[in-house]
């Protein structure tokens, strides 16, 4: 399937744009985590109908009214525009204000926005009734590799004729409770770095939070940035450039010593931890396809002594793979292709 439009909301800010100016900038210190800055997700026009709603589902409505917006599609194919949101944890942040003010309030002094904005559902509802669209709409809940299967089943949706576009997408958020557990479970990086090749058993990591968003379809007219599609595992096939997904949230990544000969970058330091980071290397993919011009690795410690991009530079690039080791120490890999699929 063909990647006709693109939407992300992250910490650097909102729009392609400000990522362009990230893969070119590098890496830049977070303060504690890589949250997505206020400012972002303040767009009053296209938050109407959602300017009750929690920062989970404002990052991921902007990200895909972004992403429709960007690829141009007839306004009349609503009609046939899937949604399927990815997200490992949900609206946690909401669900555990919901979960406060019981234990304040008790039942029957509970908001009943607030539940209704705990649902993992809410942000898919909104973005649908944000975009007037008529498609299914479906949320995607897996901790280890939901935007993985999201593709898959996006894959399968056009396949099967159930849609002539989707959004396809992820969103994760980092609150207090977050950051209270990757303090306690992970090893958060005291400089702010993630160290993506350093491959260790107990890797580093910086909480980070944000939305991602892609419209795919069959249609090669629509075509603007690339191919896409979610590969088997153990069926990875040989790519001009691999992105990794080591950002310390899985914890072992030394399997992906296994990766020796490829051309090799991460961007893990631009965005953060998340396990719902491979939507958003797949976008910085989407990026280098259609510029053909590669982005230098925002972290250059390299103590294997690996092909990684050291500095931005122009080059002949073809097919992209973007690797992820999830949890269960299971290889995901999602192939972009320049030209047909």
């Amino acid at each position: 399937m063909y990647i006709a439009g693109m939407g992300i909301v992250f910490n650097r800010g909102r729009g392609l744009a400000n990522l362009e100016k990230a893969l070119i900038e590098g890496w830049v210190m977070p303060e504690v985590a890589y949250r997505v800055p206020a400012e972002a997700i303040t767009d009053k026009q296209v938050l109407k109908e959602a300017r009750r709603a929690d920062t989970f589902t404002k990052m991921a409505t902007l990200a895909a009214f972004d992403a429709l917006i960007d690829s141009g599609i007839p306004e009349n194919s609503k009609q046939k525009l899937g949604i399927i949101l990815a997200t490992a944890f949900g609206p946690h942040v909401t669900t555990f204000n919901f979960l406060d003010d019981i234990l304040t309030y008790g039942d029957s002094g509970v908001s009943p926005t607030l539940f209704s904005h705990s649902v993992h559902n809410a942000a898919t509802s909104y973005i649908a009734l944000n975009l007037q669209t008529r498609g299914p709409t479906l949320t995607m809940t897996q901790f280890a590799d939901s935007f993985h299967q999201a593709l898959i089943l996006a894959e399968s949706w056009l396949q099967e004729k159930r849609c002539d576009y989707i959004l396809v997408g992820s969103v994760d958020q980092v609150g207090k409770v977050m950051e209270y557990i990757c303090n306690q479970k992970l090893k958060v990086a005291l400089d702010g770095k993630i160290k993506p090749f350093n491959f260790s058993k107990t890797p580093e990591c910086v909480p980070g939070e944000g939305a991602a968003f892609f419209l795919v379809t069959n249609n090669l007219k629509y075509n603007k940035y690339c191919a896409i599609s979610a590969l088997p595992q153990n069926n990875q096939k040989e790519a001009d450039l691999c992105i990794l997904d080591s950002d310390g949230m899985c914890g072992n990544e030394e399997l992906y010593q296994k990766i020796s000969n490829t051309r090799l970058t991460s961007y893990a330091p631009i965005f953060g931890s998340l396990l719902t980071l491979s939507s958003f290397s797949c976008l910085a993919a989407a990026i280098i396809l259609k510029n053909q011009k590669l982005y230098a690795s925002p972290i250059k410690d390299n103590p294997h002594n690996l092909n990684i991009l050291t500095k931005n530079e122009t080059f002949l690039i073809h097919k992209i793979n973007c690797l992820r080791y999830n949890c269960y120490q299971e290889g995901l890999v999602i192939q972009l292709q320049k030209g047909d699929a």
